[in-house]
């Protein structure tokens, strides 16, 4: 009896540490795209946006990052006829720190003095990209 009450503590024990140890973060990624020209003093923000179901690289890199990329450009080309603009986006697994580094290239642009900081309809969502 003596065996059974200590075999059957261990195996609740373990279960408890299983259960708690299996759940698995939610994967997904946080990005935020930016938009500018050379020829044009407009600079366009996007929201920041969760994409699920995407993982940073053992590098912490977004893997076919130039696909999201070309999502913002082709989203400006089409709706607002935005054509030679550099897009480029910015990524995390944590929103606060995604945030607090907008924030800063925001102040930077605002800073110069040159630039006009706009932001990108609510209804552009990044998808998830297909790598080749």
């Amino acid at each position: 009896m003596k065996h059974l009450k200590l075999f059957s503590s261990l195996l609740l024990v373990f279960a408890l540490c299983s259960a708690f140890t299996m759940q698995k973060e939610k994967e997904g990624v946080y990005i935020a795209g930016v938009s500018a020209s050379f020829t044009d003093s407009l600079v366009y923000f996007t929201d920041i946006i969760f994409v699920d179901s995407v993982a940073l690289d053992k590098d912490k890199f977004l893997p076919e990052r130039y696909q999201y990329s070309a999502q913002l450009t082709d989203y400006l080309v089409q709706k607002h006829g935005l054509r030679n603009r550099t897009s480029f986006v910015l990524f995390g697994e944590k929103k606060e720190k995604l945030e607090k580094t907008i924030k800063k290239l925001k102040e930077k642009y605002q800073k110069s003095g040159k630039s006009q900081l706009k932001q990108v309809d609510a209804t552009f969502r990044f998808k998830k990209a297909v790598g080749y």
